[in-house]
């Protein structure tokens, strides 16, 4: 895995490292099922900026088209699989799924080595002003971009 603390897009999937600490457990010593929502978080928070960051021109392009814009979570389905325990190691992978109009929906696991804890699908909205709007064509062919190109 990347040393960067934000992780790295490598093979269309951006994946992060995050280590489980004692806050992150419940009395039984297991993750808090609700922590794995910050984990994924983290994971697209990053994701984007460091698609961002590959893309600079892109995403000015973006700001221009529709200022102060932002993607929030619409619809999220889970599938919690195994549990994750204090000190574990995981890796939390998101990749862009489907690009729609005003929307994309991420794949993401969380995994400790090869085995899968939980996979979620996570359909963001993207908004500008308050209000869903179509994500600009520039941000689009970025996502698409990286997607196709592995």
């Amino acid at each position: 895995m990347s040393s960067s603390l934000d992780g790295a897009i490598a093979g269309g999937k951006h994946v992060m490292d995050v280590r489980v600490y004692y806050e992150d457990t419940d009395f039984t010593g297991i993750v808090y099922h609700a922590n794995y929502l910050r984990f994924m978080e983290r994971g697209r928070t990053n994701y984007l900026r460091l698609l961002g960051a590959d893309q600079h021109a892109l995403f000015a392009e973006a700001q221009s088209e529709a200022p102060g814009f932002a993607f929030v979570v619409r619809a999220m389905q889970l599938d919690y699989l195994k549990p994750a325990r204090m000190d574990d190691l995981l890796e939390i992978v998101t990749s862009p799924h489907d690009i729609k109009g005003a929307s994309i929906t991420l794949h993401q696991i969380v995994r400790r080595g090869s085995e899968i804890l939980v996979e979620a699908q996570v359909k963001v909205a993207f908004v500008s002003g308050g209000r869903a709007r179509p994500i600009p064509k520039a941000l689009r062919t970025a996502m698409s971009a990286d997607r196709e190109r592995h």
